[in-house]
């Protein structure tokens, strides 16, 4: 059985709970047929360059490109605590429909860790639209080329230090997954930024990383990052020669959930609009490009059933970290 070691996990989620009173900012006394007015919030829960920066900044620029969106959108990124800091400013515009956010499996795991103030429930459901599969990474340059010499090194080294986005979101779950499965142990590093974790590994910090193909299939074809596994259910077209985990034996590793919400009591023609406009956007040949290009798996559930989702998958995310001694 592998033993799990998080570090600095529990002083960063600390630090980044949020204690909020809720508020109503962007409220108005406007009819539903005036939604929108106003410009849009648009927060991005973590630093520049992940799954979820790109997920959101394509969204916008498709709201944008067609013109879906009459007023200006705000994009910034608020990270910080797993994303606990991103999507407690949403918490806070309780009641308002100009504040939105993409979640991602911090969205559902964070708050199983820290004491955030809010639950996934307690937001607006959009809606869901696609999981995303990891790659498991290694420098391209080193001594480790595939996942047999990879489990010889970490059981001949005892614990080896890995990373991903994230305290105990999904790239946690997979990591300590993989090392209970495989037999060896792990010494975890949480980022909440992907361009840190790739230059902690580079720099001989990390001795591996979970990420998203969209966010690093350049670095591992470039030859910077060797990939050895992917969680997806086929072998990717652009490194046909990297097993699945299930072709490794491994089973029950979760992938990551892509959605959209906006604040608690949100107006109900608020929701509806960005449902509607989200129908949209997922039919637009930028979404199905996106999809493709970063190979995600498309899941459409809107409005209730995204809070469906949400609770089926904090109860499946709640027993595995348990199982695996985060909670």
């Amino acid at each position: 059985m592998a033993t799990t070691f998080l570090r600095r996990a529990g002083a960063a989620l600390a630090a980044a709970a949020v204690t909020v009173v809720a508020g109503c900012s962007g409220t108005t006394d406007e009819s539903p047929e005036e939604y929108p007015s106003q410009d849009m919030d648009w927060t991005i829960a973590f630093g520049p360059g992940g799954g979820n920066d790109i997920m959101a900044r394509t969204i916008v620029d498709i709201l944008q490109r067609h013109e879906l969106y009459p007023h200006d959108i705000v994009v910034e990124n608020r990270e910080g605590g797993s994303g606990a800091t991103g999507w407690g400013h949403v918490y806070s515009d309780a009641g308002s429909g100009y504040s939105i956010s993409t979640t991602s499996g911090s969205f559902i795991t964070t708050p199983l860790q820290a004491d955030t103030g809010w639950q996934p429930q307690d937001f607006t459901p959009v809606g869901l639209f696609a999981t995303d599969d990891a790659l498991f990474l290694v420098p391209g340059t080193g001594q480790v080329t595939d996942w047999a010499s990879w489990v010889e090194h970490a059981r001949a080294k005892g614990t080896v230090v890995v990373g991903g986005i994230g305290t105990v979101n999904v790239d946690f779950i997979v990591q300590s997954m993989l090392a209970d499965q495989a037999g060896y142990a792990i010494e975890y590093v949480p980022f909440n930024d992907e361009g840190q974790m790739q230059t902690a590994m580079l720099s001989g910090s990390l001795e591996a990383i979970i990420s998203n193909p969209g966010t690093v299939l350049g670095q591992v074809q470039a030859g910077q990052l060797r990939a050895l596994l992917t969680t997806a259910a086929q072998p990717l077209p652009e490194i046909p020669d990297v097993p699945t985990d299930e072709s490794l034996g491994f089973t029950g590793l979760p992938s990551m959930p892509r959605g959209l919400i906006l604040p608690p009591g949100a107006p109900a023609h608020a929701q509806q609009w960005w449902i509607a406009t989200m129908q949209k956007v997922v039919e637009t040949p930028e979404w199905k490009a996106y999809v493709a290009d970063n190979h995600l798996s498309e899941d459409l559930r809107w409005g209730a059933d995204f809070t469906a989702f949400l609770d089926t998958t904090q109860a499946d995310f709640r027993r595995i970290l348990t199982e695996q001694g985060a909670l």
